[in-house]
Order: structure tokens, then C-alpha cells, then sequence
């Protein structure tokens, strides 16, 4: 198998069925695999990695989707809203540490009043730090002007994952309704290139349902698509969420953690200028997730800037890592960490 992995790798044929088969190494082929995405990794992109500081700013949610813990029908989370200064003081504490970029993420909203206050938000970001803080933004589907509005207000970032490219699983994961629409998703993606975002999307691995024929055509999905970053990391479950009933019949825990891997090792090894983000749900698996993550080919990690009062209600999934440290914490975790 060792040769065919080489094989596959060095004529980058990339077939579904090839990748099908690389998604399922393990023991010391799937180290190998794991290895070459490293190596392309510090062959084409060095030994930089880029810090980007997340800030978690609302966990109000206007989507339903039937994975996440801040849904709008989950009645047992406490419901809370950063003020603009604290937003404010944590940008500049990202661009005082300096830190390549802020991060931006909420529950979704796209009400005149939320567009509003992101446009402001983005102009006194980009007052506050002289214009050299980059600003991302994870805040969901909008409109293709609202985008476009972002973008001149200072945003050049934004993710929006798609969770799965496949839009019967896709439909296993949402509502099926007109606020959680497979095709609106994809529109959003196109409409971020357009309006000339660095765009960036991703999946979760191992959710009920999936397989790795679903895997190696996300996989497809991100290269056609030309993203420019990637987020993605194993499907952990929230108690509070329509899919917790489906947790029998989910991956184990280490399968999800290990495919994952493989997800990025192969990524790096098809798009090797991409830039993939160790995610946080790695170490929820793996005290050393983020850092396997970053050996297979990741070159970007996320520390959570947001106060640290907040950061247990901000749970998407549970066992979540690191919610009761503060922003110099993280930081300084993560450096020894990476080093």
C-alpha cells in the first residue's frame, strides 16, 4: 500500500475512490500519509503559523441547525451579548500581541440592526488598530450587498462552513425550511468571492450518517471551489440538540479524531498554499489535537480571546476546551504548545 499511497500522492490523483481509500490509513501508513502533509506543509509555506484571535462576541442564534448547542430552540443556554468596547478591547489586545487577525463569530442574525453594528464595529476596529489588524468574519449567511458592505468596512476574511457538501446529509443536519437552505449556502460562498473575501468554509467529521465517500467529496468540494482557509474537526455532540439522539450510532470518538487527521494531511496535500485552522474540537478529543492537527499540514490556530466570563455559554458542542481561561492564558498556552 506504501507505494500506492506515493503513487496517488505524487500524480495528485485525486479521484474519489483514491481518497476514499487515504481516509482510512491507519497505523503506520496512515503516520506516513500524515507526515507528507507536514512536509508539504513546510515546504511550501514554512514553519509560520498565523494566529488569528477568536472572539466569540453573542451566542444569539436565529437558525435551528439540529447539531448546535446555541440553537435558537435550545431554551437551556444563557443568552448573552458582548458590548462594543469589550469587542473593542479584545481587537486591541490581538493587535497589541500582534496577532495576523480578529476573528468575529456569533449565532447567526441578519437583521438591519446587526448589519449595522457589524459595519460600525469593523470601522472602529480598523480606527483602534492603525488599519494593521486583519479582520475575519464567521457570522453565517447574508446578502450578497451585506457582504459587499462588510468588505469595504475592513472585513477581507470570512468563513462560512458548509458542514457538509452533500445536500441529503446536509438536510439530516438542518431543518428543511427557508432559513437552512443547502443552495442559499452555497450562493453565500459564491457571493464571498465575488464580493472579494479571502473565503474560507469547512465540515464536520463523523456525524450520523456520514461516510467517507461523503468525506473524500468534501474534500473535492473545497479544491473545485478554490477556498482560500479551511475550519474543520470531528462532529462532537451536544446534549441539547436534536442529534444527540443519533449518538449510538455515531463514529468512537478516536475514529472521528483520526480521520480528521487524514481530512488535513490531504487537504495540504492537494491545495498546499491553503490555509487550514487547527480547530479546538481536536483537543477536545486529544489533549495534543491541535498540535497533530498542525503536524499533518495545519499552519492556523484560533486562541479564544473572548473574556473569559462568557466562554462557557458560547458551546456549540460540549466538553469544550479552555472556556475558563483568559486571553493571556490562551495565548501563552498555545506558544509554549507550538513550540
Amino acid at each position: 500500500m506504501k507505494s500506492t499511497i506515493r503513487n496517488i500522492i505524487s500524480t495528485a490523483d485525486w479521484t474519489a475512490e483514491n481518497l476514499e481509500k487515504l481516509l482510512a490509513l491507519r497505523g503506520e501508513e496512515q503516520k506516513e500519509l500524515l507526515g507528507m502533509g507536514g512536509e508539504t506543509l513546510l515546504n511550501k509555506r514554512g514553519n509560520e503559523v498565523y494566529y488569528r484571535g477568536l472572539v466569540e462576541f453573542s451566542n444569539v442564534c436565529t437558525k435551528d441547525c439540529y447539531y448546535c448547542g446555541i440553537r435558537k430552540s435550545n431554551r437551556n443556554t444563557e443568552r448573552y451579548d458582548l458590548s462594543d468596547d469589550a469587542i473593542l478591547e479584545a481587537a486591541r489586545f490581538a493587535h497589541e500581541h500582534k496577532y495576523g487577525s480578529l476573528v468575529l463569530q456569533s449565532g447567526e442574525r441578519d437583521d438591519p440592526a446587526f448589519v449595522e453594528r457589524i459595519d460600525q464595529l469593523l470601522k472602529k476596529i480598523k480606527s483602534e488598530t492603525n488599519g494593521e489588524l486583519g479582520i475575519t468574519l464567521s457570522l453565517g449567511e447574508q446578502s450578497a450587498e451585506t457582504y459587499r458592505r462588510w468588505f469595504e468596512s475592513g472585513a477581507h476574511r470570512y468563513l462560512l462552513r458548509i458542514e457538509t457538501s452533500d445536500e441529503s446529509l446536509y438536510h439530516q443536519l438542518h431543518p428543511n425550511d427557508e432559513k437552512h437552505d443547502f443552495k442559499k449556502r452555497l450562493q453565500c460562498l459564491r457571493d464571498l468571492q465575488k464580493a472579494g473575501y479571502q473565503t474560507g468554509t469547512g465540515v464536520m467529521i463523523g456525524v450520523p450518517g456520514q461516510t467517507l465517500k461523503h468525506l473524500a467529496a468534501d474534500l473535492l468540494f473545497m479544491k473545485n471551489f478554490d477556498i482560500d482557509m479551511v475550519g474543520m474537526g470531528p462532529y462532537i455532540e451536544h446534549e441539547e440538540t436534536p442529534l444527540y439522539v443519533k449518538k449510538n450510532q455515531l463514529w468512537p470518538l478516536q475514529e472521528r479524531f483520526l480521520t480528521s487527521l487524514n481530512m488535513v494531511a490531504l487537504l495540504r496535500l492537494m491545495m498546499p498554499d491553503i490555509n487550514i485552522a487547527a480547530t479546538t474540537a481536536m483537543q477536545t478529543i486529544d489533549p495534543v489535537g491541535r498540535e497533530k492537527a498542525m503536524q499533518a499540514g495545519a499552519n492556523v490556530i484560533m486562541p479564544n480571546i473572548t473574556p473569559s466570563n462568557q466562554r462557557r455559554n458560547y458551546l456549540l458542542y460540549q466538553n469544550k476546551p479552555c472556556t475558563d481561561e483568559g486571553a493571556d492564558d490562551c495565548s501563552n498556552c498555545l506558544s509554549i504548545r507550538l513550540e
